[in-house]
């Protein structure tokens, strides 16, 4: 398969949560869509197998789009 109009969308967002999904809700005109430095948030404690303190499990943002 050979694409010739590729559209990509590249930004660093600076861990910023409000650019990050502003970009995913508006850039729906590209195809690829590059975001660097994102935030990554706690979701829950974890208990942990090596030691008495809990870990964190940590994600990033998980959006529809």
């Amino acid at each position: 398969m050979i694409c010739i109009n590729i559209k990509i969308f590249l930004q660093n967002v600076h861990k910023n949560n409000l650019l990050t999904n502003t970009i995913l809700e508006t850039q729906k005109d590209f195809d690829i869509i590059f975001i660097q430095e994102l935030l990554q948030s706690i979701i829950c404690s974890i208990p942990s197998s090596s030691s008495e303190e809990e870990e964190y499990l940590v994600e990033v943002l998980n959006h529809p789009n």
